[in-house]
């Protein structure tokens, strides 16, 4: 892999090595012009404006080493630290899965279910709960929140975040992605529910969680070395976490509460099952921008041990 070594290169010769380049890496075209942008500190339309600007010695290096590590299987949000997810932004590293465009699919589907639901007129603010189950980042706990916060302006509810984590480095990360985007989250150190109440005024109205599904089989992991297995894999063809969350849901929801799934293309159906086995209604699956099985969602019947 051939990596620019010339004196005088500029915008221009990196934008025109670049479709190249990003074939041999095979990453996309747009991962080196970010880089480079990120690099030179400049704004997209200094790729248009200023094509003839010349890399200092000390930017071709970096952007060199930059170009080095993606070839060794570095994303290129590991290398700006940074990732947009829900038009905000956040801070991502090894400890942390990065946020995917198609879990933007599980924000929406809450955000409809909550906003759909009819809200009972009150003189007093009505107290509501959410749970984000594995948070990483907090991509999904803190894109919620940000919403949930405006709307809280035009509706008498206020909405009291819970985001679990079983990394205590991923929840660092996550605490700074909430102090950065302005919103508040309680943050809990736990295996799933292990560390929550269930007690009934601890109980959720919402729970979500975009859990490890890929099968630890599944081929495509060995392309994926740099991001944290435990947040990705799971055992029982992937499905090994979700049954546990669904499973133990009904102890920690509210009659009536929505319980939101992250899951694999082809476990639409399995995930189904599950929701259907642990006295969840109104089930369905949400496609996403694929169109494929992305998002499952549910809402519980009664609490175990009760009529």
């Amino acid at each position: 892999m051939t990596v620019p070594k010339a004196a005088s290169i500029t915008i221009e010769k990196i934008k025109q090595q670049a479709p190249q380049m990003a074939k041999e890496l095979s990453v996309p075209p747009f991962w080196l012009t970010d880089w480079l942008l990120f690099v030179i500190g400049q704004p997209s339309s200094f790729l248009i404006t200023d094509e003839n600007y010349q890399l200092t010695d000390s930017e071709l290096e970096q952007f060199n080493a930059g170009i080095i590590k993606m070839q060794q299987g570095i994303p290129l949000a590991y290398l700006t630290g940074e990732q947009e997810f829900w038009s905000l932004t956040f801070a991502v590293n090894e400890h942390t899965l990065i946020p995917r465009p198609d879990t933007e699919v599980l924000v929406e589907t809450v955000l409809a279910w909550i906003n759909a639901q009819p809200v009972a007129q009150s003189e007093q603010t009505i107290k509501k709960r959410l749970l984000d189950l594995g948070t990483g980042s907090g991509c999904i706990a803190i894109s919620l929140a940000h919403e949930l916060k405006l709307a809280d302006k035009l509706k008498q509810i206020r909405w009291q975040v819970v985001a679990v984590d079983l990394s205590t480095e991923a929840i660092k990360i996550a605490q700074h992605n909430a102090v950065n985007n302005a919103v508040d989250i309680e943050f809990i150190h736990s295996s799933w529910y292990e560390a929550l109440s269930t007690q009934d005024e601890q109980l959720f109205d919402v729970i979500v969680s975009n859990p490890p599904y890929i099968d630890e089989a599944d081929e495509h992991l060995v392309r994926l070395v740099a991001e944290p297995m435990s947040a990705l894999s799971a055992p029982n063809h992937g499905l090994a976490d979700i049954e546990h969350i669904a499973q133990q849901a009904p102890k920690y929801l509210k009659i009536g509460g929505l319980l939101a799934i992250e899951h694999g293309f082809d476990q639409g159906f399995a995930v189904r099952q599950l929701f259907a086995d642990n006295d969840f209604g109104n089930i369905q699956t949400v496609k996403d921008f694929g169109s494929n099985d992305r998002v499952t969602l549910g809402q519980l019947n009664k609490h175990p041990l009760k009529s």
